[in-house]
């Protein structure tokens, strides 16, 4: 069985701690004891360290050796438009699950009204849900959480190759992909809102060189379509 991974602030002098919610889990549900080993990242690199103290809200590391990770195949950002909060979270779950390097909350015209200001309130929770899954995942680093922007804006997405999943005619994703694809792509999705897209929006993703692909004959719930764009994203870069 793999080893749990957790996520602290900073390792110095081959030293790290946990303190708050997460510290509090170790001590009173896993009631770990010194001499316990863990996996623990600054963010940065991954240690396998051993626990020399833990009491209540405290929780102290002593790293033992730095382990090797893989670099993700590729950088995706996923500009996913606002939707019900309960779902967005799925969201971010699975997008953090699969490897994503940022997360773009967008205001699009058919997104509920008032999830763009509500959205400022949402970025603790979803920081910590992407935390939390990046430990189940045993990623190296966590996702960045961007606040959230509106539609227009989330067209500056810096990225080589730039896809808007479709609901009506278009190329399958996989058909667009690059002949030619290196680690250091950067690659931005653009995930629509339940009611989809205005005509408006499309013209817009089109002038600005958005790549408009489908993913499957039916209408797909947007979480849905997440998960499955970003499937096969990772896995052609991960066939390089």
């Amino acid at each position: 069985m793999a080893r749990r991974r957790f996520f602290v602030d900073s390792i110095r002098q081959g030293a790290a701690e946990l303190r708050g919610d997460e510290a509090r889990h170790l001590t009173r549900v896993l009631r770990v004891e010194p001499g316990q080993q863990f996996e623990i990242s600054d963010n940065g690199s991954v240690f396998l360290a051993e626990i020399t103290e833990a009491r209540g809200e405290r929780v102290v590391f002593r790293t033992i050796a730095p382990i090797e990770s893989p670099a993700p195949p590729v950088s995706i950002t996923l500009c996913a438009a606002l939707i019900k909060f309960d779902r967005f979270e799925w969201i971010i779950e699975k997008a953090t699950e699969l490897g994503v390097e940022a997360i773009q909350p967008v205001e699009t015209s058919r997104s509920e009204k008032g999830l763009f200001e509500a959205s400022r309130k949402r970025s603790e929770r979803w920081e910590r849900i992407a935390r939390e899954s990046s430990q189940q995942a045993r990623r190296t680093r966590l996702p960045r959480i961007l606040p959230a922007v509106r539609f227009r804006d989330s067209l500056a997405a810096a990225a080589e190759w730039r896809y808007f999943l479709e609901e009506g005619k278009a190329p399958p994703l996989w058909r667009l992909l690059p002949e030619r694809r290196q680690a250091d792509d950067r690659v931005a999705l653009l995930l629509g809102p339940e009611g989809g897209w205005t005509a408006g929006e499309r013209e817009e993703a089109a002038q600005a060189g958005w790549l408009a692909v489908s993913l499957a004959p039916q209408v797909l719930r947007s979480e849905t379509a997440a998960a499955a764009a970003l499937a096969i994203l990772v896995n052609a870069w991960l066939a390089v």
